[in-house]
């Protein structure tokens, strides 16, 4: 287990990790290694690592949960932010290397492509969670509503997969992938939600109750 000491050095870690997607994809285009068309490549790529790590930052819940590893919960934000970089990426490659900024082409890009508009409305929906993520957010804003406002990370994740499958039209095991993968880590969190509202119930009434070995119904007799 991670003790409170190694967490320094196991952020400095997590951030060189997350940064080799970059570099990969930075090297690649450098040496022209992305086929064909480097530039549609190398902005999939970033907004399919927007995806991935969007994903490990919602497994950073259930595995603590079933392992007790508390220490994940030190890492979450990190991956977060990241998440937020690789998107922030993945767009500003679309609007300046594939459109060039011609925002006349791009608005007729949003409308009539639906994966250009989901990729959008998932861009919008990750900024409030991105300016929300520091302690001085949170204290502003106070823990009930903070949570609140950061379960838009449920639709979200939702309108990412259907972003990335809309996206991939030839291969649809990876995006099958994804979304399965999305559904059991909100199923798990409906489940939770549930185990917990029912333990929160109070109790019925018994119908019968016994005083002093003797069973006498609550409802009278006519």
């Amino acid at each position: 287990m991670i003790m409170e000491r190694h967490i320094p050095a196991a952020r400095r870690i997590l951030f060189l990790l997350c940064l080799l997607p970059l570099a990969y994809y930075g090297w690649e285009l450098w040496q022209d290694n992305l086929g064909a068309n480097p530039i549609e490549a190398f902005t999939r790529g970033l907004g399919t690592w927007a995806l991935n790590l969007l994903l490990i930052t919602l497994t950073v819940t259930p595995l603590r949960r079933l392992t007790g590893w508390t220490w994940l919960l030190r890492l979450r934000r990190m991956l977060g932010l990241f998440v937020f970089f690789y998107a922030c990426l993945h767009l500003t490659t679309y609007l300046w290397l594939d459109q060039f900024f011609d925002w006349s082409a791009i608005g007729k890009d949003i409308v009539k492509r639906p994966f250009i508009t989901a990729g959008m409305i998932a861009f919008a929906l990750l900024v409030p969670l991105a300016a929300t993520s520091n302690k001085a957010m949170i204290r502003r804003l106070g823990g009930r509503r903070w949570q609140e406002l950061h379960r838009l990370v449920y639709p979200l994740a939702m309108i990412a997969v259907l972003h990335y499958t809309w996206m991939v039209k030839l291969d649809a095991s990876r995006p099958a992938a994804y979304g399965a993968l999305l559904a059991v880590l909100l199923g798990m969190r409906l489940w939770w939600h549930y185990e917990e509202l029912r333990r929160q119930r109070p109790a019925a009434p018994a119908l019968f109750p016994q005083v002093k070995g003797r069973i006498i119904p609550i409802i009278p007799r006519r």
